[in-house]
């Protein structure tokens, strides 16, 4: 038995090495950590169970690489079960042929089984050009899966090399993905081949670096300045996830917030920083922004209330005055969806004009993309609750979470301005005659506005109408939002029975 035993650490010790010292220490000097230390540095310590080290590629010239360029397995972290893929670019590029892919399908099947999280550690040279067509056929059941699981485990990709032509799709259809800036990159085409079609000179980093993908793209979620920097923070989302049945704290005297009543400026045409309103409402340092460099006029992403976790969509006035475009209706209504599947209340904090108008926005089809955000929301069958703080005008009002598109609640502070328009462009409209025939138009035009904003525009009418459930103090927001969300923990809503949806791509 020791002779078989000697024999088997020999072979581990042969695997475990990936591709060799010197590979290793190439790995090293860009920057980058090693397949099995990513996941020694992800994972709980001596957590990892690898899954199937000794697979083989069955092309005879690829028999000796360790695992077939990738790692595989499951452990924990902070606790919870996880499972995951590494591929390890010392071993032939952590390029995918059949076995490659057949290991990564194979922990993914695991991962849904057991309804646990699946995380990939992407760092590939791309398809397998020994094996051709065969690594091609790879991908497809790799991209199959990510579909067939969507919505049924959370699947996180986290880029940290490159990540090019078809090998792109998988992290593209998962849920988040993270970047590590300066080395990772991901691109349908390669700098060189646009070159050689296009005459175009481009380097990878303009082309498909972490900060294209974040500011520019918005294909990732995250961006990180080093790898260590985005496997913590892959840590950080994973704590936001419920794992289990969600309870939240008793409401306590600490949940009024008078801080609240200061941040919002009484003109509404003074841009501030929503994330404050935001982090006023969380329990102390629980907030994780999604996406924050993309889209900036919107915010998405995870608080707790209470401890229990609430998706957050928002209007962002610092940017465009929070008014809702492309980009930001794409943005909330992936993460809306994101938060439906699986079970986490959505709380919406609006204060819009309205929709960005523009040539440009019309142009490219701002009518389709924001009925995505509509379709997202009334979709969504999880407890939904709004918090109007400000401004919510005409559609955009409607399409942010309101009453008629299916919040369970809404509450407004007493300064929300809730109509058709502002009250500047309804003045003029309504009263167009009166202002024109007036000895002083700019006195009547001010004088009508403010019959406008009091008969109008204000959150009394709404509430009148119960379109708004109560008008609060801004400081009893924590207070009510928790007690909301807890009342709502047992919603149920039946929906017509069909195959899905057909929302707006």
């Amino acid at each position: 038995m020791s002779d078989h035993i000697r024999h088997l650490n020999e072979r581990r010790s042969f695997l475990t090495n990936g591709g060799g010292a010197e590979r290793n220490e190439k790995q090293h000097k860009k920057g980058k950590l090693t397949a099995r230390e990513r996941i020694a540095y992800l994972l709980d310590e001596d957590s990892f169970s690898e899954l199937q080290p000794f697979a083989k590629s069955r092309m005879p010239e690829c028999q000796n690489a360790p695992g077939d360029g990738v790692v595989t397995g499951y452990g924990t972290i902070d606790g919870r079960p996880v499972y995951l893929f590494a591929h390890d670019f010392t071993v032939l590029g952590g390029t995918l042929g059949e076995t490659h892919a057949e290991k990564i399908a194979a922990v993914m099947d695991l991962a849904a089984k057991n309804k646990t999280p699946i995380i990939g550690l992407n760092d590939s040279g791309g398809a397998r050009i020994q094996e051709g067509v065969v690594s091609l056929n790879g991908y497809g059941h790799i991209f199959r899966r990510n579909v067939l699981y969507s919505g049924v485990i959370p699947q996180i990709s986290v880029i940290l090399g490159p990540c090019a032509g078809g090998a792109v799709y998988s992290p593209a259809l998962t849920d988040f993905v993270f970047m590590a800036e300066q080395t990772s990159h991901m691109f349908i085409t390669g700098p060189k081949v646009i070159e050689q079609v296009t005459g175009e000179r481009i380097d990878a980093e303009s082309l498909g670096g972490a900060g294209i993908h974040n500011v520019i793209s918005g294909n990732a979620h995250y961006s990180a300045r080093t790898e260590k920097e985005a496997l913590s923070a892959v840590k950080t989302l994973l704590s936001y996830l419920p794992h289990g049945r969600q309870t939240a704290l008793p409401v306590k005297k600490e949940d009024i917030r008078p801080l609240l009543n200061t941040l919002v400026p009484a003109d509404s045409s003074k841009p501030y920083d929503v994330l404050q309103v935001i982090k006023e409402l969380a329990d102390d340092g629980t907030f994780f922004d999604i996406q924050p460099y993309f889209a900036k006029n919107i915010a998405v992403g995870f608080l707790k209330l209470g401890r229990r976790t609430v998706g957050f969509v928002a209007n962002q006035p610092k940017h465009l005055a929070g008014s809702l475009t492309i980009d930001a209706a794409d943005k909330a209504s992936r993460f809306i969806r994101f938060c439906d599947a699986f079970h986490i209340p959505l709380l919406t904090i609006a204060d819009v004009p309205g929709f960005l108008p523009g040539l440009q926005q019309e142009h490219a089809g701002i009518i389709r993309h924001g009925a995505k955000l509509l379709y997202a929301f009334a979709e969504a069958a999880v407890p939904k609750v709004t918090l109007i703080i400000r401004k919510a005008y005409g559609g955009a009002y409607v399409a942010m979470n309101s009453k008629g598109l299916g919040a369970d609640l809404v509450f407004a502070w007493p300064n929300a301005e809730i109509a058709v328009m502002g009250a500047e462009g309804a003045a003029s409209i309504l009263y167009r005659r009166d202002i024109q025939a007036s000895d002083d138009p700019e006195k009547m035009k001010r004088e009508k506005k403010a019959i406008y904003e009091k008969e109008n525009a204000g959150p009394y009418k709404a509430a009148a109408c119960g379109m708004v459930d109560d008008i609060i103090r801004p400081e009893d927001s924590r207070k009510k939002l928790i007690q909301a969300f807890d009342m709502l923990a047992h919603k149920e809503e039946e929906r017509p029975k069909k195959k899905h949806g057909n929302i707006p791509l």
